[in-house]
């Protein structure tokens, strides 16, 4: 995801340490003033916060992280005290019983076999007894009202904002993770809230934003959360969006697809050598998966965070780039992003510009027809141009939308269709 971000400010009254030697692993954007109509969204931590209080626990959760298999890991290893999770406990929806109470969640690619009384690689579902359960329903850790370019979703409701949620937990673990503070934890590290699906839906509707976003974390770890958010959602007139690692079985994706309007999938490199030695997950089923919401009707976009010396290289885009346009079609929106030295990959320089240049370069040359660059914040290439006439259709400044030249999804010029969903 990207690496800029806003907060609004944060309830004073929140008793929670905060630790300084975190700042500086935080971007430091101004901050977006944003309608507060609940006492609930102003209890909820905004991102610079939790990292700041979560410097020495999440500390002790990243050598965990590192430790994990693709199994399973007992849950008393993990905490001395346990805490009451009725609220946020729900029964998985895809799993399978196995003898002796064992069970295989079926929910993403590793399919891990998982004792009694242990949990997935993920650390957020755990087996009771031959029962799996989600321990992160309705728990949100992260919320916050964002601009839509900020997922970035740029051919997407334009100049929108998105109520914004996350659950601790992922079921993989990127060497650059922005949020590793949330998204490498276990549920009960985090303080949290409960926030079902219809008063997710209602906060949205009172923060003016026209769609609900999951995010900041994994998504496909709180599947369940997901599609249930995403009904009321609907329901209530909203849209919902999904910003996610692709990294998802076919069956849960599909049920996923009927339910929300729109996914954003890190493709985070055309290598599984990458994937394996990065990222700790896999190629081939986030390439499956892109194909499979294509056919599925969703609105889709792909960013691509270009590391430097680790998946900047032009051969290998240039073969991505193909199989997009094979694959997918040629207009399909690539954002180029710039990385930032995070987690447990310092060091390494923030991506230089010349070098995002230069892959557009070589997208645009294999007939992708949006392709972006991201988090270069004033760049020409934040904006929309109609690959038929070259007119400006959307001009951004980081965040913001300075003008649309768009006529009911139509380059006001010569009425190309731009694809997207537009309203």
């Amino acid at each position: 995801m990207p690496h800029q971000g806003n907060t609004p400010a944060v309830s004073a009254a929140f008793p929670l340490p905060v630790f300084s030697e975190c700042e500086a692993r935080i971007d430091a954007l101004p901050p977006l003033a944003v309608p507060r109509s609940s006492a609930l969204l102003s209890e909820l931590p905004d991102r610079r916060l939790f990292l700041k209080m979560l410097a020495f626990p999440c500390a002790a959760a990243c050598v965990m992280a590192l430790a994990r298999d693709s199994i399973a890991v007992p849950v008393r290893a993990w905490a001395a005290v346990e805490e009451d999770d009725s609220r946020f406990r729900v029964e998985a929806r895809f799993y399978e019983k196995l003898p002796g109470k064992m069970v295989r969640c079926k929910l993403c690619p590793r399919e891990c076999v998982v004792e009694d009384r242990n949990r997935g690689y993920c650390r957020v579902r755990e087996n009771r007894s031959g029962t799996y359960y989600t321990l992160v329903h309705s728990r949100v850790v992260a919320a916050h009202v964002d601009p839509i370019e900020k997922k970035p979703f740029f051919h997407f409701l334009p100049g929108k904002q998105a109520f914004s949620v996350a659950t601790a937990g992922c079921n993989v673990n990127c060497k650059f993770c922005q949020n590793w503070e949330i998204s490498q934890a276990r549920p009960e590290d985090l303080p949290a809230r409960y926030l079902p699906p219809k008063d997710l839906a209602t906060l949205a509707k009172d923060n003016q934003c026209a769609a609900v976003a999951f995010t900041y974390s994994e998504p496909t770890i709180f599947n369940e959360y997901v599609t249930d958010a995403a009904e009321s959602a609907r329901d209530s007139g909203l849209k919902t969006i999904v910003v996610t690692n692709g990294f998802i079985q076919q069956a849960p994706l599909k049920r996923t697809c009927q339910r929300v309007d729109a996914i954003k999938i890190d493709l985070k490199a055309y290598s599984q050598d990458y994937y394996r030695d990065v990222v700790r997950g896999q190629l081939q089923p986030i390439l499956d998966n892109l194909i499979t919401v294509r056919k599925q009707g969703k609105w889709l976009e792909i960013v691509y965070l270009t590391v430097p010396t680790l998946n900047d290289r032009d051969g290998e885009i240039r073969d991505m780039s193909r199989w997009i346009k094979t694959e997918l079609g040629p207009d399909v929106p690539v954002h180029f992003t710039r990385f930032m030295p995070l987690y447990l990959l310092k060091n390494l320089p923030p991506t230089p510009v010349p070098t995002l240049e230069r892959l557009k370069a070589v997208a645009d040359a294999e007939g992708l027809q949006y392709v972006y660059i991201g988090n270069v914040p004033g760049h020409p290439a934040e904006n929309t141009y109609c690959p038929k006439c070259h007119n400006l259709v959307i001009e951004r400044a980081g965040f913001t939308i300075k003008q649309m030249n768009l006529h009911k999804g139509k380059c006001s010029k010569c009425q190309h269709p731009i694809p997207g969903v537009w309203s």
